[in-house]
């Protein structure tokens, strides 16, 4: 299989597949995280991935203030969230970009009782939207709007969550919630249709 994809598409079943470079698992399915040819692979340990490698020819995506980005978060701290861009509206990125979600623009609304650690763990993945480039090169990244936010997350038991509303994600296995600030997804995981804190 070499099938041209781009960021978000399902390419493979996670009942056949694990999620190799450029792909990630979300609710049983294997999905592009860039746009490339996706491709079977197999493991050393002689385990089936899909993997999805960005043509040469794919010129590099630049973040640029009101542009919507595809994130992974590295670290939190108690006054922002560290980011490594992935995905800039539908384009891999070829070079690396670090980003900064700060507590004031986390949400637009009771912005003084944000904890960022009820809002992002270190490897959710998060659709973001680029406010400025911000100090040391990092570009300041905002979730306030009803569609940004984390759109995947592994539970403590390494499972992939369903989002159950706004704030919160469970884990299909253990059925514990974990809190997060959670995406308007669509059509998968929808949260509650009321707006968003």
């Amino acid at each position: 299989m070499s099938t041209l994809v781009c960021p978000g598409d399902r390419i493979g079943s996670a009942d056949v597949y694990r999620a190799g470079s450029g792909t990630y698992e979300r609710h049983g399915g294997i999905f592009a995280a860039c746009c490339g040819q996706a491709q079977d692979a197999t493991s050393s340990s002689g385990e089936r991935l899909l993997q999805v490698t960005a043509p040469q020819d794919i010129k590099s995506a630049i973040p640029k203030p009101g542009a919507v980005v595809t994130v992974k978060v590295t670290r939190v701290q108690q006054t922002s969230a560290s980011c490594k861009v992935l995905v800039v509206g539908s384009t891999a990125v070829s070079k690396e970009f670090s980003g900064i979600i700060r507590l004031q623009d986390v949400r637009s609304t009771e912005i003084d009782k944000v904890v960022l650690h009820h809002c992002f763990r270190p490897g959710d993945i998060v659709r973001a939207e680029v406010l400025s480039l911000g100090d040391a090169r990092s570009y300041y990244l905002t979730t306030a709007k009803n569609e940004l936010g984390v759109v995947y997350a592994k539970s403590s038991a390494g499972v992939p969550m369903v989002a159950v509303g706004w704030e919160a994600m469970q884990c299909p296995m253990t059925r514990v919630l974990e809190p997060r600030k959670v995406a308007a997804t669509q059509p998968e995981g929808n949260p509650s249709a009321s707006p968003a804190p």
